[in-house]
Formats: C-alpha cells, structure tokens, sequence
C-alpha cells in the first residue's frame, strides 16, 4: 500500500514537473517572441519629445509657434509636489514601491471593477503607461499588454523614479491639443506648472484617463466629478490633510478666459514658416522645439493691424452699404431669441466687431441681440450708410456686424455701429533703413480668410511711387532739384503720356513735377537716361522682378511687390544703402545651439550725394503736393503716392529717417477701386494712421544723412548713364 502510495505522488510529482516545465517553456516561448521586436529602452538616454518650436519678437515675446503636439518640456524639479502628489494619488499609489508592474494594484482594481460592474479603476502603473506611450500602439490586446509589461521592467531597470515620473509628465495628452502637464497649465489656467494649486493640479491628474471625457471645456460637470475624486485619492494617500480636500472640493473649476483669436503677425509667422521648412525640414520646424529670434516689433505690429484694418473699413464705407449678410427668417428659424451664433461662444469685448441678429425694427430704431447683450440701434449709429432709419436697410432676422462701442454688464446693453466686412484688400511692409529689419508686415484684411500674402506674393502694378527711381538714375547724372522741364504733351513714336488730372504746366522744376506728380516730366526723364542704362540702376536698389523695356516703366507701369518697393526705398534715408530686408535674427535649436545668425548684408545702391537729393525731392510730395494730409505728423517724413489705370491700385511709399514704410490698397482681382480712389486717399491715411502711432511721445527725427548706426559702408561705382541735360529735360508723372 505504501509503496503504492510512493508510486501515485511520484507520478503526480512528474506530471506537476511536466507541465511545468510546458509552461516554463511555452511563457519563456512567448516572452521571446514578443521580446524579440521590443525597442531598447536604453535609448529614452536620447529620446526627445515633440516639442514646440517658438517664434521670438525682437524684445523676447512669443508671437507664434509651430508645433505637431503642444509641449512644453520641465525638469523634475520644476514639477511642484502638489502636482507630483497628485499624478502619483491617482495613478499609481505604490509608485516609489514596484518595479514596473503592480501586482497589488492590479488584484485591487479588479475587484473593484467587479464590483462595480464596470470598468473603474486601471490597473497599469505610471510606468506601463509610459511605456505604451513612447512605444506601443493603444490597441487593446494580450500581446500588447504583454509588451507593455515587459517593457515597464525595463525602464525601472534602466532609470530612476524621478527619471520616469519627469517623463510622465511631460509626454502625457491632456486634451485640447496639449501634450505634458506645463503646457496644460497653461492652456487651462494661464498659469506656469510651479504656481498650480491643489484644486488645479488635482484637475489635471484627473485629465489622462480620458481627456476628451473629463475636460473642463466641454464636459464641467464630468470635470469638477473627477477633480473631486482625485482630491479625495490625495487625502485618502496622505499628501494633503482632510480639511484641505474639502475645501479644495468646495472651489468651482475656475478656467482662464477664453480668448478670441488675436494672432498679432499671422502672415510674418507665415512666411518664417515657409523659410524654416525649406531649409530644416518640416518635421524639425514641427516637433524639434527651435527657437527663431525675429525682427518684428510688437508695438509697430499692433500698430500696422488697426492702421490696416482701420483704413480698409474706412475705404468700404465711402462705397456704402451692401446689405446684411444673411436672413435667419429666410431660412427657416422662428424663435429668434433661441438661436447662437457660434462666434458668440468666446467673450464680448469693447471694440470688438461681432455678428447680431436683428430682433425688432421700427420707424426710429432696431433692437439687436449679440449673444446676451441687447442694443438699440439709432440713426446715427448706421449714418455712414446714408439711410435715414435703420429700418430702410435692415429687416428682423437679419445677421449683420456691429462694433461694440461701450458695454453694460449689471443690465446687459450695448452700444453699437453698424459695420461690414470689407472686400477690399490692403497690404503694410516697414523696414528698418538703417539695419534692415522687418519690424512689420500685413498681408490681407484677415488671414483667416485668405492666407495669400499681398505684401510678399501680390505682383501690382505701382504707378508713380515707381518714379523716385526714374529721378535718382537722373540726380546721379547731374539733374538738379531746381532744374527745370517743358511738361507739355509729347510723342515718342506714337505713344503719348498724359497727366492725371488732363492738364499740362509748361515750364516747371524738377521739385514741383515730384511735388505734384506730374506724369510728362518723368517720361522726358527716362527718354533722356535711356531705358538700357535705367533698368539696371533701378535693379540696384533690389527691385527683382520682370522690368519690360518700355518707357511706360517711368510711370510704375510693372509688376512690382509691395516688400521689394519698401526695400527698394529704405535705401534714400540710409544715405544710398541698402539694407537686404530680414526677418530672423538668428535660430537656435532645442540645446540653444545656434544653428544662423542673420547679420545685416549691406548694398551700396546709389551714391550718397544722390540720396540726400532724393530724400529733398521727396519731402516735396508732403510739402505741397499729393501728400500733404502728412503734415499733420508734424515731423520730417518723406514718400510718394501711386495710383494706376483705373484706380486699379493705390500706394504710398514713405520713410522718416529711421523708418520706411509701404501701403497698397486694391481688390484682388485687380478690378477699379473707384473715382479718384487715389494713393493720396486710399493708401496715405493707412501710412498716416500707422507712423503717428509708432512715433506717438517719440522725439522728432530730422533727416541728418549721417553713416548707418554699427555699419561699414563699402564703396561701388554707380553704372555709367547717357548724359541727360539739366535745365530743360522733359519729365512727368502721375499721382
């Protein structure tokens, strides 16, 4: 019987061994096999994260940035410890404890789960979750889960906790396009990652379970539910006492406002854009966190964007009221008191230009509604549309856009001006003369309507702000200020220039035929220096487009830029160089490398003798001629006005001593602006409006001709020009 006994547990001892060994060998099989294309984990030594490149204005601010996922990347010790509390509460209790897999953790979150019957509770640790992220898809699956495991050994053999937390925080996706806890705080709070306070950094521990779910945009409710159970987790674990967690429990989700979009300088982020990825590659633009230190001042770009806007609504006005944009009342709605629109989902603010619905209109006014607010509409209100009432133009149900002049929040009126979207488009390049920074750049009305850069790509024609270029090739041939030309009407193998205002003035000098823009005088001119040697004169001062040999040149008949004619012009204030314009300082890359420094690049373009002349002849303009509205500055400034055909396009090129300046206004379509919509009375005001606001409390200039401020001055040659005579020579040109 015994040895019976010894037989029947000898057999279960082998059997037991036997499948032992199976199973020894089937999980050491399977641990292989999926070991096999596991990433090695040493290299996180290396590893770096997306990480957002920013773009720097020349006093340090951010005025934009390109990034994949919004990242900001912190040390450990930037992390405070009450978020580092609560990561840890809600995450994974035994973090400082386990090595890579929680045992314990994951038998607790599975009764609970059973209990519960549901899902509540994860069992993965900080670490196996960190791992899914760097490496692993999330797909749920057994061999996925295997490999999550296996790699989570591997990092806690490799780095130490704060290693891994440190990396927790700053790869995790916290919803709304935020990557790692810095960025989120300061996407949800406005606040850096060290001022979070225990409501706070609860809030967003709370968040990586499912930031979609539980965020405080979209879903407040979920939100405080589950700010408040991570709360409650850091009581439970000790990092904060029991009276803390009710009070931090009691504080509602307080969120930084909502902004309305207000990028400052969208098409100059633009344009770096397009250079960074030309030359470094998308994905370093994108995820590589470079730093690009530009040129552009903000008070100058702020400036240049109400300027800009300011004039083109001014302009749009004068050509009247082109009706509502649309009828709620027409499309079926019928409670007009229930209805949203979707830009009144971010904040109202004084000066703002929002959408209303009209919900009343009567012999004497109309009542709008934008949002929560109320505001009557009263005749003078909507004067510049020449409507008597507002009932002539506007019927109830009408959406239209009104700026909100004043606000009263305690009983929710507002007072408004009807407005409209202008279809005219305008374009504002200024450049430092005197080392060839961009300081500002606008490209359209709106950028998010048309990306389409009229300062950069727009090829237009120029009229007569084109022909200080024709007078310079002159002044450097001997013409004089006070040298005078027959402005009658001439023939030059059939084509016949004419003034723009039909008249001619006989004799005059060279400084009223500039002064009055005068179209004869300045074909003369170019007939006299001959269109061979002209041309590349004017390529001298960076002017790179096509120029046709032809004599209508003189009067801005060719396709220029408005950014190549404001560099072209910085040249007369800088005593004849040329700066080549700029837009980046330098760039760094993540390690504060510097992977191009921008330094200025010199063009001696015309001699300096030739510039001071010029920049005379072109005070003439603000003297007594087509700019004299530019008095009103009350400082030296000088410029030239230019309208084309048809009034198809308007321009005011200018400069102070250290500013130049350039404006064009015009329809993309290249379609009339109007009657006498002249340089003078569509470009001038924009110029005005931005130089008196950069120059406001500033000292005024004088034009002194010294030598650029820290710059060399190399000497060329002018090319040779046919000889031109002085007291006599014919020229002409147009406004």
């Amino acid at each position: 019987m015994k040895l019976q006994v010894q037989r029947y547990l000898g057999s279960l001892v082998f059997v037991f061994l036997l499948f032992l060994s199976v199973a020894l060998g089937a999980t050491a099989g399977v641990l292989f096999v999926y070991n096999s294309d596991l990433p090695q984990v040493d290299s996180l030594e290396n590893y770096r994260p997306s990480v957002v490149t920013e773009v720097y204005a020349d006093d340090g601010q951010v005025i934009g940035s390109f990034a994949l996922e919004r990242r900001i990347v912190v040390t450990y010790e930037q992390l405070p410890q009450v978020l580092k509390d609560a990561v840890i509460s809600v995450e994974d209790q035994n973090f400082y404890e386990h090595w890579g897999i929680d045992f314990y953790g994951i038998a607790r979150a599975g009764l609970k789960n059973l209990l519960a019957g549901r899902v509540v509770e994860g069992g993965s640790t900080l670490t196996q979750q960190l791992s899914k992220n760097l490496f692993l898809t999330p797909e749920r699956s057994f061999r996925r889960k295997i490999q999550e495991a296996m790699l989570s050994i591997q990092i806690e053999r490799n780095y130490t906790k704060p290693q891994i937390l440190t990396m927790y925080c700053n790869l995790g996706f916290l919803g709304h396009g935020q990557y790692g806890f810095a960025a989120a705080a300061e996407y949800y709070f406005a606040k850096n990652v060290k001022d979070l306070t225990i409501e706070e950094a609860a809030l967003l521990a709370a968040l990586p379970r499912s930031p979609n779910n539980y965020s405080p945009i979209n879903h407040a409710d979920r939100a405080l539910m589950r700010r408040n159970y991570a709360i409650d987790r850091m009581v439970a674990e000790r990092k904060i006492m029991a009276a803390e967690g009710e009070v931090a429990k009691k504080l509602p989700v307080v969120l930084a406002p909502r902004k309305r979009p207000d990028e400052l300088a969208p098409y100059f982020v633009e344009e770096l854009r397009q250079y960074l990825e030309n030359k470094y590659g998308t994905s370093a633009v994108h995820e590589g966190g470079l730093k690009v230190y530009s040129t552009l001042n903000v008070e100058m770009q702020r400036a240049a964007n109400a300027a800009v806007v300011q004039g083109l609504r001014v302009y749009d006005k004068r050509h009247g009221w082109r009706g509502a944009e649309r009828n709620l009342l027409g499309k079926g709605a019928t409670d007009l008191d229930a209805i949203e629109l979707d830009d009144w989902k971010l904040p109202i603010r004084t000066n703002d230009i929002v959408p209303g619905i009209v919900l009343d209109v009567n012999a004497k006014s109309a009542t709008v509604r934008i949002g929560e607010y109320v505001a009557q509409l009263a005749p003078q209100d909507i004067g510049w549309t020449k409507a008597k009432t507002p009932a002539e133009i506007l019927r109830r149900g009408d959406v239209a856009l009104f700026m909100v002049r004043s606000m009263n929040s305690a009983d929710r009126k507002v007072e408004v001006t009807l407005e409209q979207r202008p279809k005219v488009q305008g374009a504002l390049v200024a450049i430092d003369p005197l080392n060839g920074e961009v300081k500002a750049m606008v490209g359209g009305y709106d950028f998010d309507e048309s990306k389409f850069n009229r300062a950069t790509q727009a090829l237009r024609q120029t009229g007569s702000s084109f022909k200080p270029f024709i007078y310079a090739a002159a002044v450097d041939k001997g013409l004089r200020p006070d040298d005078t030309v027959v402005d009658a009407p001439v023939n030059f193998n059939g084509y016949t220039p004419g003034n723009y205002d039909g008249r001619y003035e006989g004799t005059i000098t060279i400084r009223r035929a500039i002064a009055e823009s005068r179209n004869i005088p300045a074909v003369k001119t170019l007939a006299n220096i001959g269109i061979p040697a002209a041309i590349p004169y004017i390529q001298r001062f960076g002017i790179t487009s096509k120029i046709e040999p032809y004599l209508p040149i003189a009067l801005g008949a060719l396709d220029v830029t408005l950014f190549e004619m404001t560099s072209a012009y910085s040249a007369f204030p800088n005593d004849g160089v040329r700066v080549v314009p700029r837009l980046i300082r330098r760039v760094t890359n993540y390690d504060d490398d510097i992977l191009e420094e921008e330094l200025p690049e010199l063009r001696d373009t015309i001699p300096s003798q030739t510039a001071r002349i010029m920049v005379d002849l072109l005070q003439e303009p603000v003297r007594s001629g087509t700019a004299t509205s530019a008095r009103q500055l009350k400082r030296p400034v000088a410029g030239k006005t230019g309208t084309t055909n048809d009034f198809t396009d308007a321009w005011f090129m200018g400069f102070t001593p250290s500013l130049t300046a350039g404006v064009w206004v015009g329809f993309d379509e290249k379609v009339t602006l109007g009657d006498r919509e002249t340089g003078g009375s569509a470009a001038l005001p924009i110029w005005l409006d931005f130089v008196r606001e950069v120059y406001k409390d500033k000292p005024v200039e004088q034009f002194d001709f010294q030598e650029p401020r820290s710059l060399t001055r190399t000497t060329a040659a002018p090319p040779a020009l046919p000889d031109v005579a002085t007291a006599g020579a014919t020229t002409r040109q147009s406004q």
